[in-house]
């Protein structure tokens, strides 16, 4: 109610030129704050030998959500040899299990093993691999989706871009199948 007699007074002495622009900042601004994107990675760059080329993460999931490829994701695919059906199961594939359970075994003996094979494919671009950041992105995607993949590392690493080794992703898909069967 009191809320109510302070803008009434404010549009009574007609102060609307200075509430607007004001409103229309904290507006902006909550929505900049509490975008989901602001400390995810954007783009990814897959790199296979001496190609290179990005795709955002949004294209990566609808590659594997619906199997279609943009140009760059194509011409990737063609350059590494890889069948489309296989990469999509690389990204999506995982260990699912109780999220806390997975989130404690990121700190039991099985977390820097789980952190150097998938670090080993997802690190940001030109940098050594910072297992701390990474081990955050598992474990936003554990709470998030309740198993540790591939894709759920690119899409919650704290980074604007981050890159992908196609030339790993199918051998630590291959391990990380191995240790989904253990769990």
């Amino acid at each position: 109610m009191q809320i109510s007699k302070f803008f009434n007074r404010i549009k009574q002495r007609h102060l609307n030129f200075v509430l607007n622009p004001i409103v229309s900042l904290g507006i902006s601004a909550g929505v900049l704050l509490f975008s989901t994107s602001a400390n995810a990675a954007e783009q990814v760059i897959l790199k296979y030998g001496s190609f290179q080329g990005t795709v955002s993460v949004n294209e990566l999931d609808q590659f594997v959500k619906t199997g279609k490829t943009t140009p760059v994701l194509n011409g990737y695919l063609q350059a590494s040899q890889q069948n489309p059906d296989v990469a999509r199961k690389a990204l999506t594939a995982g260990i699912k299990a109780d999220p806390v359970f997975l989130d404690s075994l990121l700190s039991s003996w099985a977390g820097p093993v789980l952190v150097n094979q998938i670090g080993s494919v997802v690190r940001p671009p030109g940098q050594e691999l910072d297992k701390q950041t990474l081990r955050t992105a598992l474990s936003k995607s554990i709470k998030q989706s309740g198993e540790v993949t591939l894709l759920g590392a690119i899409r919650n690493y704290p980074s604007a871009t981050v890159e992908l080794e196609g030339d790993r992703l199918i051998s630590v898909y291959e391990r990380l199948s191995g240790l989904a069967k253990i769990f």
